[in-house]
């Protein structure tokens, strides 16, 4: 299994936003969107601010593959979900703290359905 280098770590965690696109079962990517990311760990970590609605969200999901650009950093990923309480509050505090000056964005990011869209991004 792959695992995240600590130059991408550190260039993905520092990036403001990260872009997201899920493969289509044809193999090629759906449109990249622009979301924001979590480092907790050596791990990384994103919601879907709109719940399981999101567009991305539902991609992500189906196929379970993609790829992301951060900070450049462009990789092809694999995304799993992440339901540990434990984690998830770590994540919760990482939001909290990376995106502090938008609180009202924040907000609603730590909410219980927001969380159920917690997914980890691992490296291929």
């Amino acid at each position: 299994m792959a695992v995240w280098t600590k130059d991408e770590l550190d260039k993905i965690e520092k990036a403001e936003e990260l872009e997201i696109a899920a493969l289509r079962k044809d193999d090629t990517l759906r449109k990249f969107v622009t979301i924001w990311a979590v480092r907790v760990g050596d791990d990384i970590y994103v919601r879907s601010a709109r719940g399981p609605a999101g567009g991305w969200y539902r991609g992500v999901r189906a196929r379970r593959e993609g790829r992301i650009k951060a900070g450049g950093v462009d990789k092809a990923v694999a995304f799993a979900d992440e339901t540990d309480a434990d984690i998830n509050n770590q994540i919760d505090a990482a939001y909290r703290a990376k995106y502090t000056r938008y609180p009202q964005y924040v907000a609603p990011m730590v909410v219980p359905e927001i969380k159920a869209t917690t997914i980890k991004i691992v490296p291929r």
